[in-house]
């Protein structure tokens, strides 16, 4: 399964808020075998959300979106996810039975716009908060606030499934340059994908689909590496 993310927020933009929804959810779908293979953060502007998601669910089997949901200014999300299928946005009667039966709200209380989704679209509840998600054709819209978005994302994991990856990590204080040749040769003994990742140490990340290959092509890489506790 080939799945796109798109984050939604003028403060992810302007570096107001770190985008720790972006990371949570790579590391769930990638969990669960699911190839993550765009990861997009958009101004609260509906044009370039509906251009963006028009493009992304014509190219991959699914689209999250995250961030911009509620009847403030500033919350386009829905908006523009509906310009993207062409699709209006209406009341969504489900949306508001739940809010009113287990959410504890009244209708009245609630503010305009609040329980208005894409018209046909699938409401998911919000148990962590007010505004409720959306499932429309392949995309899903989640919440911006963390919480929110986890439990919310919890519910719908199951609709997310691929080949399942297992990873293995070796880490060692060996310069990133001098390793290419093991990068390389690990590869050609093993069905195996590499990545490295240098900070004070360089992480070498092993992945594939089966757990004893991964496991045995980290034990032959910490023979060819110098290990963490000692000099390089």
């Amino acid at each position: 399964m080939r799945v796109a993310l798109v984050t939604v927020g003028d403060e992810l933009l302007a570096g107001d808020t770190v985008n720790t929804n972006a990371t949570w959810l790579c590391e769930q779908l990638t969990s669960r075998g699911v190839d993550v293979e765009r990861v997009t953060t958009l101004p609260d502007r509906v044009a370039d959300i509906a251009r963006v998601v028009n493009e992304y669910r014509a190219e991959y089997d699914a689209v999250v979106v995250t961030g911009g949901l509620g009847p403030t200014h500033d919350d386009v999300t829905m908006e523009g996810v509906a310009a993207a299928v062409g699709r209006s946005v209406e009341q969504h009667d489900e949306a508001l039975e739940w809010l009113t039966t287990h959410g504890g709200y009244q209708a009245a209380d609630l503010v305009e716009g609040t329980t208005h989704l894409p018209a046909g679209a699938r409401m998911l509840p919000n148990r962590e908060g007010v505004a409720p998600g959306a499932v429309v054709e392949s995309v899903y819209v989640l919440p911006g606030v963390p919480a929110e978005m986890k439990t919310m994302f919890e519910e719908i994991a199951d609709e997310f499934a691929g080949e399942r990856t297992y990873t293995v990590v070796v880490e060692t204080p060996d310069p990133e340059s001098s390793l290419i040749p093991v990068m390389e040769a690990v590869q050609e003994r093993f069905a195996v994908r590499i990545g490295s990742y240098p900070g004070d140490s360089v992480r070498l990340k092993l992945s594939a689909a089966s757990e004893e290959e991964v496991s045995a092509a980290a034990a032959w890489l910490r023979e060819q590496v110098t290990p963490m506790d000692e000099e390089a």
